[in-house]
């Protein structure tokens, strides 16, 4: 009861950085609303997992349910392994959150809302358990950030791989948005296929400009990555203007890097795993949209591959990045 008299006398800064003595409360209250998100859908038989366009059963609704559970039971007594099971369990419930913002931006719907809110509501509460599971550790930061420092050699090296990695991915996705023909399919059968999946105005009107919208997200992904190992992505440029010399809140940056990271890191190394063993032939890939399994297996190389690297040089970049605007 005190804590809660002194929180109602501070001002929204200090309140912030008080978060230790009030995040055990915000997590309780998600996990009573993720376990009753998770029994509303099983109850109702809403999916909330799915397998490309397939659905899974929809008694998997009950790990969230448990999810829930465990994460009430153990936030009181900071219970620390138990929380932080409970956040390697909440990111496993939030991957792909990243693909259904890029869905939204393409489409301008996700395939499936309840999916949506569930790798959204899994993503806040890894952030939340894992701030739990510290809270008795930390103290409220009220040093000062270091000033802009780049990033060690190993990590600018880690950085240019990850950029390198989309070198072949861009250029496919230029091969088709300019008109010509890769791996069996031309640019024309490209954007009738994203007209059939239902595509924005705006992607369809981006392809027929000779742009590819996800060429661009590549690009903008670049410029995160350099941004969280040079000095100029802690400070604002001069170009923003009024914001120009300050400091760049923390959460900015890293906020996307880690949500990228949990996606595209496990996705992509998975993923070329899996083209691996499609090579040697253990496995068979599926034609889809491509004339052949080969031309398929190549186009799946190029792509998950780039998501492969660059996922691994966000994580190394955004560990930097935490570490090097840590308050002293």
């Amino acid at each position: 009861m005190t804590d809660v008299v002194r929180m109602t006398s501070m001002s929204w800064r200090e309140r912030w950085r008080a978060w230790p003595r009030w995040v055990g409360y915000v997590t309780l209250g998600w996990a009573m609303a993720y376990g009753g998100f998770g029994l509303g859908c099983v109850l109702s038989g809403t999916p909330l997992f799915y397998r490309g366009d397939d659905a899974g059963p929809v008694e998997l609704g009950w790990l969230l349910v448990g999810l829930g559970a465990l994460a009430a039971l153990a936030t009181p007594a900071r219970a620390r392994a138990l929380l932080w099971a409970a956040c390697a369990l909440s990111a496993v419930c939030a991957f792909g959150l990243l693909m259904d913002v890029i869905t939204l931006m393409v489409n301008q719907q996700v395939d499936s809302g309840a999916s949506f809110a569930k790798n959204a509501l899994g993503a806040i509460g890894a952030v939340l358990l894992a701030a739990t599971a510290r809270a008795d550790d930390a103290r409220p930061a009220t040093g000062t950030r270091p000033g802009p420092s780049p990033a060690s050699r190993t990590t600018h090296l880690t950085a240019y791989a990850g950029a390198a990695a989309f070198v072949p991915y861009a250029a496919m996705k230029v091969t088709w948005a300019v008109g010509g023909t890769f791996a069996g399919v031309s640019g024309e059968e490209m954007l009738a296929k994203s007209e059939e999946n239902g595509a924005s105005g705006l992607w369809l009107a981006l392809a027929s400009w000779g742009i590819d919208a996800t060429a661009l997200l590549a690009a903008l992904g670049v410029f995160l990555l350099f941004g969280l190992i040079r000095p100029w992505g802690q400070v604002f440029p001069r170009w923003t203007l009024f914001l120009s010399g300050r400091r760049v809140p923390r959460w900015l940056p890293l906020t996307p890097a880690l949500i990228g990271a949990a996606t595209l890191a496990p996705y992509g190394v998975l993923g070329v795993g899996y083209c691996a063993l499609a090579t040697v032939g253990a496995v068979r890939v599926r034609p889809g949209d491509f004339p052949s399994s080969a031309d398929a297996l190549l186009v799946s190389w190029i792509g998950l591959g780039a998501f492969a690297v660059y996922g691994v040089a966000l994580t190394v970049a955004a560990h930097s990045y935490w570490l090097r605007t840590r308050p002293s």
